[in-house]
């Protein structure tokens, strides 16, 4: 949960981060305007951040910081003072959601609706002792086991309902994302959990005006995967097959050896190729490949996840060719930065007027948010450029198509 009040102590730059380092193009190439694209836009000023928490596990942020193994001390020592002073507050959990996690630092309540009560009243205390303007909650935790949607989903009386008689299908994502539409907070789903997106909470957030976006960050293999499969499509090549797979060792790992938080996972992921390479379109190219999501838990790893691709494309007179990527990547430093753009994008959209599906935040997640019957567009290009002419929209300039004729008229 974010809100604002100050952190920049000791702080490297926030390498990866749009709204900090990325400049944006205005108007013609001639013009040579590309201004930072944090000083095109009134966003929040990092210095006007604070940051708070829900989490089972009670370690203060220092304690968890050092157990993560992510950062060095030598980083985490210049702000160890800082890091000490966030405490999580109780975490609404339930291990039936996440079975490999175990937690003490947990909500009690009679029923599901009582939960989501603490917490809009967690939300309401947080930004009164913070003396906070706004807040905004991305949501950071573990995948949840899969979920479909159903009749308790359908409408927000149903869904209430559904809480009050403690049923399963309502699980603690779903009343995180609940109590932020309530209380008027734009929510971020970092998870491929069924989460925001079913039809009460969509509903609730265009009636309580609050922006919503998800879901599952996209880090690590499948930002690779709308990096490289755009380029393949882009040359007409063929594909036979993408194995992957990863080896991780944090918590997210141990997590995702759980079968059912495995399939919520592999949902998110194996959703991505089809999108981007059309078969139905291209059915030369791409109809009935192969396409196969392993991810496997191994703990001396820790945080370095490293992802090997395998895959097998085909060429003019369907010559085989392969590519083979080994992406040996830092977890959790890929997806900081995200959670500070979606934490920073998402508050200005509140203050722009925007609500419900934010469809221009897909450059940030593997299964982004559309509209019901809509096509979600994976291609990272194609998102960052829906990203960037958003922000120009929003700001009064005009939108840059690459046509580029003006300068051979």
């Amino acid at each position: 949960m974010a809100g604002v009040e100050s952190i920049r102590r000791g702080r490297s730059k926030p390498i990866g981060s749009l709204t900090q380092m990325a400049t944006i193009r205005l108007g013609k190439r001639t013009e040579k305007r590309a201004p930072l694209i944090k000083d095109f836009v009134p966003l929040a000023k990092l210095d006007d951040i604070v940051f708070g928490a829900w989490d089972p596990i009670p370690d203060d942020a220092l304690t968890a910081a050092k157990k993560a193994g992510v950062l060095e001390d030598k980083d985490i020592e210049p702000i160890a003072d800082f890091l000490k002073g966030i405490k999580p507050m109780p975490a609404v959990f339930d291990n039936k959601y996440v079975t490999r996690i175990h937690g003490t630092n947990v909500k009690k309540g009679k029923t599901k609706r009582d939960l989501a009560e603490q917490l809009r009243q967690d939300m309401r205390d947080f930004k009164a002792k913070n003396k906070c303007d706004r807040l905004v909650i991305v949501w950071c935790a573990s995948t949840e086991i899969y979920i479909k949607a159903g009749p308790q989903h359908a409408t927000i009386e149903q869904f209430e309902k559904a809480m009050e008689k403690n049923d399963d299908a309502i699980a603690p994502s779903m009343l995180y994302a609940y109590a932020a539409i309530m209380e008027g907070i734009p929510f971020c789903n970092g998870a491929p959990n069924l989460c925001v997106d079913t039809p009460a909470l969509l509903k609730l957030a265009q009636d309580k005006g609050v922006p919503i976006s998800g879901k599952d960050f996209k880090t690590g293999q499948t930002w690779m995967k709308t990096v490289v499969a755009p380029g393949l499509k882009a040359r007409m090549l063929g594909l036979a097959g993408w194995y992957s797979t990863n080896i991780l060792g944090n918590r997210d790992g141990e997590v995702l050896d759980d079968p059912q938080s495995f399939k919520t996972k592999e949902e998110s992921k194996l959703s991505v190729l089809h999108t981007i390479l059309q078969p139905d379109l291209y059915p030369d190219l791409y109809k009935d490949f192969t396409h196969v999501v392993r991810i496997n838990y191994y703990p001396p790893r820790g945080d370095n996840k490293e992802g090997w691709d395998n895959i097998d494309i085909v060429g003019w007179m369907n010559y085989p060719m392969q590519i083979k990527i080994n992406f040996l990547c830092r977890d959790s430093i890929l997806a900081a930065p995200i959670v500070l753009d979606l934490a920073l994008f998402s508050d200005f959209a509140h203050r722009a007027g925007m609500k419900g599906i934010q469809e221009w935040l897909s450059f940030y997640y593997k299964s982004p948010m559309t509209a019901p019957g809509l096509q979600p567009e994976h291609d990272l290009f194609i998102q960052q450029t829906k990203l960037k002419n958003t922000l120009r929209h929003l700001m009064g300039e005009d939108q840059i198509t690459h046509l580029g004729l003006e300068y051979y008229a």
